[in-house]
């Protein structure tokens, strides 16, 4: 098993565009939003609408293969505030495009994640996801099946969501599972559920999140990990040592979050 850390290439790195408002970046001069300007996009692989699939033009890690998916025109838009119809395109768009790079056999592993807000590592404010093929590396070796179980929220057929008890990072990461790729509208809705909750009422409110989207049973499910961004607890940057809440508290913040998505989502 190859464990070695990612490689970053500083020198590609170093001329990446960002457009987020970073107090401690003020050396910085924001710059044009790359993704707002389509008629100038190369490396298209895939359009469906105003979403694009293409090559990441900053490839930053070595031995991988690094792309962009373009989830929407609109430069401040976000899963969060997407009409239901278009964050339901937009999953099944990603999930397709996903599904041909991860069987396309020409990687060890396969990623797909999103960065939102500044402290989720993320450089350019436009909604976008990324997709990226490892050549060398099990980017799933650290992952375990028990981070996608925790405390039910909400659960009808081969969907379920749920707080996990044990996290990848901690404290409250948010599990929406497809056992086998189908009812995905629902999936969607509840992924767009699970983002509205940590935006606005979770902690009141947070800034930042990420995604992380994880194949199951050999690719014929996928989970989607909601992960709030807070700045990382000292035992996970120093030791690997996630965290989560008290029993009590994660039981409490699950009935809560089962009373907010299920306020306009009907499980059938």
């Amino acid at each position: 098993m190859n464990d070695d850390p990612l490689v970053y290439e500083y020198r590609i790195g170093k001329r990446k565009p960002y457009d987020y408002d970073f107090s401690n970046r003020a050396s910085n001069t924001p710059q044009p939003c790359p993704f707002c300007d389509v008629p100038h996009l190369t490396g298209i692989y895939r359009c469906e609408k105003d979403m694009i699939w293409l090559h990441n033009k900053y490839p930053t890690l070595r031995d991988t293969e690094q792309t962009i998916l373009i989830e929407s025109s609109d430069h401040q838009g976000d899963i969060s505030t997407y009409t239901v119809e278009s964050n339901r395109a937009l999953m099944k768009f990603a999930l397709s495009c996903f599904q041909k790079m991860n069987n396309s056999g020409r990687f060890h592993s396969v990623v797909w994640y999103k960065n939102f807000g500044p402290k989720a590592d993320g450089s350019l404010r436009h909604p976008h996801m990324q997709l990226v093929g490892f050549y060398q590396q099990d980017a799933y070796r650290q992952i375990k099946p028990n981070n996608f179980t925790g405390y039910e929220v909400a659960k009808s057929g081969p969907i379920e969501m749920n707080l996990s008890e044990h996290p990848v990072q901690g404290y409250q990461e948010v599990n929406i599972i497809t056992a086998d790729n189908t009812h995905l509208s629902v999936w969607a809705d509840l992924i767009q559920k699970g983002t509205q909750y940590v935006r606005a009422v979770l902690s009141h409110g947070v800034d930042s999140y990420n995604l992380f989207f994880y194949p199951l049973k050999g690719g014929e499910g996928t989970c989607c990990k909601i992960i709030p961004r807070f700045y990382a607890p000292p035992y996970f940057v120093g030791y690997k040592l996630s965290q989560v809440d008290d029993e009590e508290t994660l039981h409490w913040e699950a009935n809560r979050l089962h009373g907010f998505i299920t306020n306009g989502i009907r499980f059938d």
